[in-house]
C-alpha cells in the first residue's frame, strides 16, 4: 500500500496486467512475472470488467509450467494502483484501459483464452511468457530459473 501512496520505493520495478475479466491473459502475465522476477520486481493485475473466477483452462496451463495462479481471483484495478506502476501492459482492454501521463504503456495484442481449452490455452500462454521475459530484459530484471 506504500507502493501505492507514493510513499516508498525499493528500486524494484512494479509492472501492472491489465486485460477484460483478470481472469485468463493477465493472470497468466503476472504468474510468469512473479515467478522469473523472484524478489527483483513486484506484478499486480486488474480487470476492466473482473469476471467471477480465474480461467480454469488458464490455471491448468500455468500448471503445466509449475506455476500456480489458482489461489488468484478476479479484481478490478483502481487509478491508484495504475499511478503506482511502472509500466503497464494492456491486453485486450482497449480504451477501457487507463493512461496516465509519465507511465511506460505496453499493448500485447493476444487471443482471449476464455471459453477455450487447455490444448487452445496453451500457444497463448506460450506466448505471454515469451512476452514476459523480453520485458524482464527489457527492465534489466533476470529472470529466475
Amino acid at each position: 500500500m506504500a507502493k501505492v501512496e507514493g510513499h516508498h520505493t525499493d528500486g524494484k520495478p512494479v509492472v501492472l496486467f491489465l486485460c477484460v475479466h483478470n481472469a485468463g491473459r493477465s493472470q497468466m502475465a503476472m504468474g510468469f512475472f512473479q515467478h522469473l522476477a523472484g524478489d527483483n520486481a513486484v506484478a499486480w493485475s486488474g480487470g476492466s470488467e473482473p469476471g467471477f473466477e480465474v480461467n480454469p483452462a488458464a490455471i491448468a496451463a500455468m500448471s503445466e509450467r509449475g506455476i500456480d495462479i489458482s489461489r488468484e481471483f478476479a479484481k478490478p484495478w483502481t487509478d491508484e494502483i495504475v499511478r503506482a506502476a511502472d509500466v503497464v501492459v494492456s491486453m485486450g482492454c482497449g480504451d477501457a484501459c487507463p493512461v496516465f501521463p509519465g507511465k511506460r504503456y505496453l499493448d500485447w495484442t493476444l487471443d482471449d483464452p476464455a471459453g477455450r481449452t487447455v490444448d487452445d490455452v496453451r500457444p497463448i500462454r506460450d506466448e505471454i511468457e515469451r512476452r514476459v521475459r523480453g520485458l524482464l530484459d527489457d527492465l534489466d530484471v533476470p529472470a529466475q530459473h
